[in-house]
């Protein structure tokens, strides 16, 4: 297996760093342009943009969900707890939350850079089956 281009490591890294937005370039330059859009950049483009909208979504409703439960008696105390416990600086001035989706980022830029397809559970997998890789 070789390894890709850098031009397509650079906007597959890049993509991951800027929630997807450099790949949303790419795709519309490779649009107007008609430079092909190889598979691998493909899968890392479109990964970036899912895990954004996905990281989106799911502050929405954990939002969500914490307002309502913070108006039911005796729940809001807990609810209360383990917000601040999850958003209250854990190392440095990282909160919990935060050193997860910098991990999480850092290890798909670093892989994508190095040329690899990297996987996380349920989200690669259906990656794959929206663009044709199995």
């Amino acid at each position: 297996m070789t390894k890709p281009p850098l031009l397509d490591r650079l906007v597959s890294s890049l993509s991951y760093l800027s929630a997807g937005f450099v790949g949303f370039l790419w795709l519309i330059f490779c649009l107007f342009t008609k430079y092909p859009l190889r598979p691998f950049v493909q899968y890392h483009i479109f990964q970036s943009i899912f895990l954004s909208i996905l990281y989106f979504l799911l502050s929405i409703a954990c939002g969500f969900v914490l307002s309502v439960l913070s108006y039911i008696p005796l729940i809001n105390k807990l609810v209360a707890a383990l917000t601040f416990m999850f958003n209250s600086p854990f190392i440095g001035q990282y909160s919990f939350i935060q050193i997860i989706v910098y991990t999480i980022v850092i290890f798909m830029t670093v892989t994508s850079f190095m040329g690899l397809y990297g996987r996380l559970p349920w989200v690669s997998d259906i990656i794959d089956q929206n663009i044709g890789r199995r």
